[in-house]
C-alpha cells in the first residue's frame, strides 16, 4: 500500500490531510516537526511526503533539502498558509514536485498527489530499465589496485590518449574501457566494441574498415564498418593480440593519418576515433614470435592499464560477492540472500580462474540453489569442479589411508558413497544441464526428507507451492513405494 508521509507543526492540518488521504486508501504516517520527519523518512518506505514550509525547529525547506540527500527520488509537495510565487518557485528549484497553498482544495491535492506519486514510480521504472539495458556497472573494491585504475581513469579519459588495458579474461576490462569512454568527451558519442577474436581473419577488415558493393563475392551491398560507426566516439578494440598481421597494418594507417579505405574502396574518408585496445595476451613475447607488431604496440600503449586477477584482490570478493547477489535477487524477482561470514571465508580460497565473470556466475549459481542463506556447506557444494577435491566437498572427517597394492603408496581412500555423491561432471554438455540435475537433485532430497510433504517442502526451500508442482513434473519426481 502506497505510504505518505505528513509533516506540520498544526494538527488540524495533519487530522484534515489524514482523514482525506486514508479515504482514498492511502496509508498515513504523520510528524509534527522535521527532525522527527526526516528520522520517519530514513527508516520507513516513504513513496510521498506532504510537508509545511513555516515550522518551528526545522523549517519546511531544509526537511526538503536533507530528505533528499537520503532519498534523491522521493516526491515533496510542499504546504503553506503563506504561500507566494517566490516560495513556490524556490521549493521548485530545491526539487519539490509541486506547491499548495492552505487550506488545500481537496480536488486538487488529491490530483496532485496523484500525479506525484505517478512521477515517482516512472523515475524508479526509468532508473532500472536504464540499469538493465546499460552495461556501465561500477568498478567495486576497496584494493590498492582497484584504487589505482579509477584513478588513472579520471586522469586519462578527459584526453584523447589511446589506452592499452592488459589482463585475464573475465578480469573486468571491458568496464575500464566502458568507463574511459563514460568519463570522457566523447560520451555523447557511441563506444563501438569489436572483438577481435571473434571475427575471421579474412573477414576481420570488412569488420573495422567496411567494404564496397562488390568487393568480393558475398558483398552485395556496401557496409560501414566500425571505424566509420565510432566517428566522434570510441573503438574498443578487444583481443588485439588476435588480430591479423594485415590488419594490424590498417589499423595502425588509421591510428596514424586518422583516415580509412573501405574494402574495394578507393575514396579515403576522415574519422575521428578514439582507440582504446584490450588483450589477455603478453603483446611483447607476441612481437618477439612475430605476430604482433612493435609499430603498433607503441601506437596502442601511450597509457597501460593492468586489470589484476581476482586471486590478487580476493580482500574485494565480499564486497563482489554482495552486489552480485543483490543483483541477481532483484533481476529474479526474489528477497536478497544472506551469504553467511563461513560462506565469504570460503569464497575466498577459490582459485577464481574466470575471475569476476566466474565469480558473478557463481553468485547466480548458490542463488538458484541454495536456501534462504547461502552456506559454506553450499559454496563447497555447488563449486566448479576442480574448485574442490571431493574428499573436502563431500565430508568434513580426516582421510584414512589406504595401501594401494600396485604400488605400495599411500593414498587417499575415495569418500564414500551417497545419495549426494558428485556426480561425474564430464556428462553435462552445458551447464544448464548441470543445474537442472543439481536442481533435481536437490528437490528430490527434500521432499524425500519432508516425507513428501509438498507444502512443507515448498515452505522450506521458499518457493511457490505451484512453482514446486511444476518442478517434480519437470523432472518426472516419484515418490518410491
Amino acid at each position: 500500500m502506497t505510504k505518505i508521509l505528513i509533516i506540520d507543526d498544526e494538527r488540524a492540518i495533519r487530522s484534515t490531510l489524514r482523514e482525506i488521504l486514508e479515504y482514498e486508501d492511502y496509508k498515513v504516517v504523520d510528524a509534527d516537526n522535521g527532525i522527527d520527519g526526516l528520522e520517519i523518512i530514513k527508516k520507513e518506505d516513504i513513496d510521498l511526503v506532504l510537508c509545511d514550509i513555516k515550522m518551528s525547529k526545522m523549517d519546511g525547506m531544509e526537511v526538503l533539502t536533507e530528505a533528499l540527500t537520503i532519498k534523491p527520488d522521493l516526491p515533496f509537495i510542499m504546504i503553506s498558509g503563506h504561500g507566494t510565487i517566490e516560495t513556490a518557485v524556490e521549493a521548485s528549484k530545491k526539487g519539490a514536485y509541486d506547491f499548495i497553498s492552505k487550506p488545500p482544495d481537496l480536488n486538487r491535492l488529491l490530483i496532485t498527489v496523484r500525479n506525484a506519486l505517478e512521477r515517482g514510480t516512472l523515475v524508479t521504472e526509468t532508473k532500472v530499465l536504464k540499469r538493465k539495458v546499460s552495461k556501465t556497472r561500477d568498478i567495486l573494491g576497496d584494493s590498492d589496485a582497484i584504487q589505482r585504475i579509477k584513478e588513472t581513469i579520471d586522469r586519462v579519459a578527459p584526453t584523447d590518449a589511446r589506452v592499452l588495458i592488459t589482463g585475464a579474461n573475465g578480469s573486468g576490462k571491458e568496464l575500464v574501457a566502458r568507463w574511459l569512454h563514460e568519463k570522457s568527451p566523447r560520451a555523447g558519442a557511441p563506444l563501438i566494441e569489436v572483438n577481435c577474436a571473434a571475427i575471421p581473419s579474412e573477414l576481420i577488415e570488412s569488420e573495422l574498415f567496411g567494404h564496397e558493393k562488390g568487393s568480393f563475392t558475398s558483398a552485395v551491398k556496401q557496409r560501414i564498418g566500425k571505424f566509420e560507426q565510432a566517428h566522434n566516439g570510441t573503438l574498443f578494440l578487444d583481443e588485439i593480440g588476435d588480430m591479423s598481421l594485415s590488419a594490424q597494418a590498417k589499423v595502425l594507417r588509421a591510428l596514424q593519418e586518422n583516415k580509412i579505405t573501405r574494402v574495394g574502396g578507393e575514396k579515403e574518408i576522415t574519422v575521428n576515433v578514439r582507440v582504446i585496445a584490450a588483450t589477455n595476451k603478453d603483446l611483447l613475447k607476441e612481437i618477439d614470435a612475430g605476430n604482433f607488431r612493435m609499430d603498433l604496440y607503441h601506437r596502442l600503449s601511450v597509457i597501460i592499464i593492468h586489470v589484476p586477477p581476482l586471486t590478487e584482490r580476493k580482500d574485494d570478493i565480499p564486497v563482489l560477492a554482495e552486489h552480485f547477489c543483490e543483483e541477481v535477487c532483484a533481476e529474479y524477482n526474489m528477497p536478497v540472500k544472506k551469504i553467511t561470514p563461513e560462506a565469504m571465508g570460503v569464497l575466498k580460497e577459490l582459485p577464481w580462474t574466470g575471475n569476476i565473470r566466474e565469480l558473478r556466475n557463481m553468485v547466480e549459481r548458490l542463488i538458484i540453489l541454495s536456501d534462504k542463506s547461502i552456506t559454506d556447506r553450499d559454496v563447497r557444494a555447488f563449486a566448479n569442479p576442480g574448485s574442490f577435491t571431493p574428499v573436502a566437498a563431500t565430508r568434513e572427517e580426516p582421510v584414512k589411508p589406504v595401501v594401494s597394492p600396485q604400488s605400495q603408496q599411500y593414498v587417499a581412500a575415495p569418500p564414500p558413497p551417497t545419495n549426494g555423491s558428485l556426480p561425474n561432471y564430464d556428462e553435462f554438455s552445458s551447464f544448464q544441464d548441470f543445474k537442472d540435475y543439481t536442481e533435481k537433485e536437490y528437490i528430490k532430497y527434500k521432499l524425500e526428507k519432508n516425507g513428501w510433504n509438498v507444502s512443507k517442502t515448498a515452505d522450506e526451500i521458499d518457493i511457490q507451492r505451484s512453482h514446486l508442482y511444476s518442478k517434480i513434473e519437470k523432472y518426472g519426481l516419484k515418490r518410491e513405494a
